[in-house]
């Protein structure tokens, strides 16, 4: 029987070691593709799960948008119009101003000489409340009254509706810009304006303050703007 010498075996290992590049030990295998496809799933999936509610919020204010009679209370202005640069209003303090300098919140408006009769006082008293039921997110909202004419306003409602825009307006501009029906005048209904100045929606005469209020409160809940 024959026998290696330690000398023998060392040089075999030697050799052994040798044959291999640079003589260092081999690279450990790499990462199975599965595994790394799995990686890109799940950031995908967690992305997906990130991003879908501001998805959904612009796809049903943009794409699902109410239509009257069917899933909102008031019409919808379509296509919609942006307030006129030209438009402008006068506060008591007389300086003029556009009205689209009001743009970054929503605005309930209302058209009406400056001696509101009942059917003026109806509609003021609808927006408050249609305001005040939003909770925390009233202070989006804006209600204004568009006066078309030099009438001094009643002490009694200016009182009672100190957190109301009272603004002078031209009455014939106005109009042009506010789209009323075949039977029914600019001053007749409440309108609503986006907060980046397009007029949107526009109330039936006589109206339901609880259903304006689901109409708007709808609106700010979808919307982030304003």
């Amino acid at each position: 029987m024959s026998t290696q010498s330690p000398h023998s075996t060392h040089t075999a290992q030697v050799s052994r070691n040798a044959a291999q590049p640079g003589g260092a030990p081999s690279a450990p295998a790499a990462q199975p593709k599965g595994s790394w496809r799995r990686g890109r799933w799940m950031l995908f999936l967690i992305a997906l799960i990130c991003g879908a509610p501001i998805a959904i919020s612009y796809f049903t204010y943009y794409v699902i948008k109410p239509k009257g009679g069917s899933t909102s209370y008031g019409t919808l202005i379509e296509p919609q119009r942006t307030i006129p640069s030209s438009l402008m209003v006068t506060g008591d303090d007389g300086r003029e101003v556009p009205l689209a300098s009001l743009r970054g919140r929503w605005l309930m408006i209302s058209v009406d000489g400056g001696a509101c009769d009942e059917a003026c006082v109806h509609k003021l008293y609808f927006m408050r409340q249609v305001r005040a039921t939003q909770g925390a997110e009233r202070e989006r909202v804006v209600t204004l009254w568009l006066r078309s004419d030099d009438a001094n306003v009643p002490a009694v409602v200016r009182s009672a509706y100190p957190d109301t825009r009272m603004l002078r307006a031209d009455g014939a501009a106005v109009a042009a810009w506010l789209p009323a029906t075949d039977t029914t005048k600019d001053t007749d209904h409440i309108y609503l304006v986006d907060p980046n100045g397009n007029l949107m929606m526009r109330f039936p005469d006589h109206p339901d303050p609880s259903k304006i209020k689901q109409d708007v409160t709808k609106l700010l809940k979808w919307s982030s703007i304003g």
